[in-house]
C-alpha cells in the first residue's frame, strides 16, 4: 500500500510525466535495399525525439504480417512519448508494387525516407550480401558474371538489376504520395560525409536540430564513419561496407550503359540529379 501511495504522490508531483507506449510510425524508411537504410536509421536514432523500431518489420509487403492487422504492426513498434517520432525501416517496401497503396490507407500524411545510391554499385552490393550469406552457410554461390551475363548480353531478368530501376518504383509511389512527402537521401554522400545529409533529414521531419557533426567520426580501420552518442562509440555491423567482387571493366561499362537512360528518367521524375555513372 505504501508503494502505491508513493507512486501516486510521484505522479502528482510530476504533472508532465506521460508513460511511454508504442505508436504507429509517422515516418517510414521505405528503401532501397543496400542503399544505406541501416546507417540512416542508426544516425537518425541519435536524435532524442526519434524512437526507431529495431528490426525490419515487413508489415506492408509480407502477406502473413499484413493479415495480422494494425494491432500487430503497433506491437512491433518501440515505446515512445507523445512528442517523439516513431520510425521503422523496411527496404523491400520501395520495390513492392502493393506497398504504396497500403501505406497510404494507414496514413496518407506519412513522411517517407528513401535512400538511394549509384544503381550499379547497389547491384554489386546486392550480390555481395547474398554471396556472403551463402558463404556463412558453407553453400556454393555462382559468380556475379553468371548472374549479369546471359548469351553474351546483360541479363536484364536479374532481380538485382530490377531493384535499381528507381524510376519504375518511384512512379508507383508517386501515384499515392506527392513528392513533398518523400525525402530522397543521397546514400553515396551519406557514406562520404554523413552530417549534411542528416541535417536535411531533420529538416524534412521537422525535428529540432539536435544531431551534431561531433556525433560522427571516421574510423580508419573500417573505412567509414561511425557514431558517437553520449560519449559512447558505435559502428555498423561488420557485414556493412564489405568489398565488392572484382568485375570485368567491360561488364561494369555495360552496367553503367544499361542504367544511363533509367537514371535520366528518374532525375526528371524527382527534379534532381545525382552523381551516378
Amino acid at each position: 500500500m505504501a508503494a502505491l501511495l508513493l507512486g501516486a504522490v510521484l505522479l502528482v508531483a510530476q504533472p508532465h510525466f506521460v508513460p511511454s507506449k508504442p505508436q504507429l510510425p509517422q515516418t517510414i524508411i521505405i528503401g532501397v535495399r543496400k542503399g544505406g537504410t541501416r546507417a540512416l536509421l542508426e544516425m537518425l536514432s541519435l536524435h532524442p525525439d526519434v524512437a526507431a523500431a529495431e528490426n525490419e518489420v515487413h508489415f506492408f509487403d509480407w502477406e502473413e504480417h499484413y493479415s495480422h492487422g494494425l494491432g500487430w504492426y503497433l506491437s512491433q513498434m518501440p515505446p515512445s512519448r507523445p512528442h517523439q517520432l516513431t520510425v521503422e525501416k523496411t527496404p523491400a517496401y520501395f520495390t513492392s508494387p502493393k506497398v504504396p497503396a497500403r501505406v497510404h490507407s494507414v496514413n496518407p500524411a506519412m513522411r517517407l525516407l528513401l535512400i538511394l545510391r549509384d544503381p550499379s554499385e547497389r547491384v554489386l552490393s546486392d550480390y555481395t550480401q547474398v554471396f556472403y550469406n551463402h558463404l556463412q552457410k558453407h553453400k556454393p554461390y555462382p559468380s556475379i558474371e553468371e548472374f549479369l551475363v546471359r548469351d553474351g548480353r546483360l541479363n536484364v531478368d536479374y532481380k538485382a538489376l530490377n531493384r535499381s530501376l528507381y524510376h519504375v518504383h518511384m512512379q508507383n509511389w508517386l501515384r499515392f504520395f506527392p513528392l513533398r512527402r518523400i525525402h530522397i537521401v543521397d546514400g553515396d554522400r551519406l557514406i562520404r560525409d554523413p552530417f549534411p545529409e542528416i541535417q536535411k533529414v531533420e529538416r524534412f521531419l521537422r525535428l529540432a536540430p539536435q544531431i551534431n557533426a561531433s556525433n560522427f567520426y571516421f574510423n580508419k580501420t573500417k573505412g567509414f564513419y561511425c557514431l558517437r552518442d553520449s560519449g559512447r562509440d558505435r559502428c555498423l555491423h561488420e557485414s556493412k561496407g564489405r568489398a565488392h567482387p572484382q568485375v570485368d571493366p567491360k561488364l561494369l561499362h555495360k552496367l553503367h550503359e544499361y542504367f544511363h537512360e533509367p537514371n535520366k528518367k528518374f532525375f526528371q521524375l524527382v527534379g534532381r540529379t545525382f552523381d551516378w555513372h
